[in-house]
């Protein structure tokens, strides 16, 4: 029992270790290409939040100027298990990866309308008759991974990679998603290539109310990024 307080400082003294870590690592940018270079490091590790991303990048960088890895970008970056799982297995001497890992909490409730009816249930708690159940997230808590040049074993099967769309597009489809653009109160821009829009087919500013789409891509991969800014913006250019 007394030691369940020195492990719970002992976690919070290496969270607090992450978030300095962390905290000096975004001080570091102190450049719009350096903010460039980061964000298309972040585009990347998408299934990752971009705290870890950053955590990762400068442990990795670290860990390249130390002569442990090959190259100072990571490519492929998983958990002990994660790899165990793939039939590979940490090199010696290698050192993980410290990241802030969520830690949930599940809650339920009768009235879900209710904001204070709210109950957490406590390790193995099944809900009662009626209630609705939903994970929350209450802390976080640090973990550790390891990039792929790190580890040895079978090889990884490479992921799927996106493929652009070829040929022309229909006619008058990229003018009328051009006029709805407009009418919304957004400047449409084409831009020479992906660089200048951090390694993107097409973005949407909204602060500077611009949708750009890279025009180094045939009319119909074009157009799809188009429509892409039209209906995935979290509430829509119109």
């Amino acid at each position: 029992m007394r030691q369940q307080p020195q492990s719970r400082a002992a976690r919070d003294a290496k969270l607090d270790a992450i978030q300095e870590q962390l905290t000096k690592s975004v001080a570091a940018l102190v450049s719009g290409d350096d903010w460039r270079r980061a964000l298309e490091f972040a585009a990347r590790f998408r299934s990752r939040s971009f705290n870890n991303t950053m955590l990762i990048h400068v442990q990795h960088y670290a860990a390249y100027e130390a002569g442990r890895v090959p190259d100072p970008v990571p490519t492929y970056v998983a958990g002990f298990k994660q790899w165990l799982s793939l039939n590979r297995q940490v090199m010696k001497g290698q050192s993980g990866y410290a990241i802030l890992a969520p830690v949930t909490g599940r809650y339920a409730t009768k009235t879900p309308e209710n904001p204070e009816s709210w109950r957490r249930l406590g390790r193995g708690e099944k809900p009662q008759w009626g209630e609705v159940v939903r994970s929350r997230l209450v802390g976080l808590r640090p973990a550790h991974v390891w990039d792929i040049s790190q580890t040895d074993g079978d090889p990884v099967p490479e992921r799927p990679l996106p493929t652009l769309l070829q040929g022309q597009a229909p006619v008058g489809l990229w003018d009328g998603l051009a006029a709805r653009v407009q009418a919304c109160g957004f400047t449409l821009k084409q831009v020479p290539d992906a660089a200048s829009i951090y390694g993107a087919n097409g973005i949407t500013d909204y602060l500077t109310r611009e949708v750009s789409v890279r025009t180094d891509m045939d009319a119909a991969a074009q157009v799809k990024t188009l429509a892409h800014e039209l209906l995935t913006a979290p509430t829509g250019v119109p």
